[in-house]
């Protein structure tokens, strides 16, 4: 397709009263059909791309053109206005003639498609195509640019880069603020999780924290996009103060965790000094364990004898473990009365002595 060149001044008288006729054909079309655009057309026109990035070319790609054709006309907005008329074509000439809003950047061809280089955001909007044929009929199709630009980079800020645990709020704000964007958040490099204290603004661009904690340090990263482009911050990272010596706020405490494995060890060596207790005094048998041998201080500890029952032996330690760990709990001579710190023999009351120990 040759591309034409605008023609500012006619060269010639001939072609000057070309232009002035072809002016006052297209004012009297345009005064017909002013108003009256007709509702169903032939014609189609495409924008190419759909989508433009601002400071691109863009065509406005017509189909369908009839024979016999007269010129044409473009305007901006979606009705035939002279005073909105960017540039007409005269078929016989081949020329474009600009019109009120013609700034520059306008080409038409020969087929009826307009040419836009170097397209700014305010170029886009509706604009029509008034097609005029030899004999004077008209037809009018509207056709849509749509410009976007290309967005920068974006970046993260923040309210306070240093809040304090359970205390501070942080508002984080994704920059520049640009129009037609949707604005996205990741954390550890994923979506966002359902949570109370997360909030966001309508527009996506602002993620709020409510009474921040240590696992609320991030990164953080903001996305923006639009139909031409799209960016991605640097991670955003922030630095939350806490007081070291309390527990995560997410887990427990360490005085909790020492609390449950102390509880658990003594549970265990409750329940089995309560099956010892039970064992002696139902069935008075020691011989069922195997004996371990006892230590020369243990033996003096305990009272003559230098081995005695494992389960014995059990029974004595889980009764020591729970009288020091849980003294108020555990009453003295509760689980071995006879005990004594004197050399003497293990005494398990009611008359039961462990004949291994005498």
């Amino acid at each position: 397709m040759k591309q034409t060149e605008y023609t500012m001044e006619p060269s010639s008288a001939p072609a000057h009263r070309g232009h002035v006729l072809w002016q006052r054909v297209l004012l009297a079309v345009s005064l017909l059909t002013f108003w009256n655009l007709p509702t169903t057309t032939q014609l189609t026109i495409e924008s190419v791309p759909v989508n433009a990035a601002e400071g691109t070319d863009v065509l406005l790609l017509v189909y369908n053109v009839t024979e016999n054709i007269l010129g044409y006309g473009w305007f901006r907005g979606e009705k035939v206005e002279n005073s909105q008329q960017i540039a007409s074509y005269l078929v016989s000439s081949q020329l474009n003639v600009p019109g009120p809003a013609y700034s520059g950047r306008e080409t038409i061809y020969a087929n009826g498609s307009l040419l836009f280089q170097n397209v700014f955001q305010n170029d886009t909007g509706y604009y029509t195509l008034l097609v005029t044929t030899d004999n004077l009929s008209s037809e009018a199709a509207p056709g849509q640019l749509q410009v976007f630009p290309k967005l920068p980079t974006p970046i993260i800020t923040s309210n306070n880069s240093n809040p304090l645990e359970h205390q501070d709020t942080v508002v984080l704000t994704c920059e520049p603020e640009t129009q037609n964007t949707t604005y996205m958040w990741w954390i550890n490099n994923q979506s966002l999780p359902d949570s109370a204290r997360l909030e966001l603004s309508k527009d996506n661009r602002t993620l709020t924290l409510l009474h921040v904690t240590r696992n609320d340090t991030g990164p953080y990263v903001c996305e923006t996009q639009n139909p031409v482009s799209a960016g991605r911050s640097d991670p955003f990272t922030l630095n939350v103060l806490y007081d070291p010596t309390q527990g995560s706020s997410s887990g427990l405490s360490d005085g909790a965790i020492a609390g449950i494995v102390i509880g658990a060890v003594a549970g265990v060596a409750l329940i089995a000094a309560l099956v010892y207790f039970l064992y002696v005094r139902k069935t008075g048998r020691y011989d069922a364990f195997p004996l371990v041998p006892l230590s020369p201080r243990l033996t003096a500890t305990l009272g003559r004898g230098k081995e005695t029952s494992s389960l014995c032996l059990a029974w004595i330690c889980s009764s020591f473990f729970l009288k020091l760990c849980f003294p108020p709990l555990i009453p003295a001579g509760l689980f071995f009365p006879g005990l004594h710190a004197s050399p003497s023999p293990l005494s398990l009351g009611h008359g039961y002595s462990h004949p291994h120990l005498v």
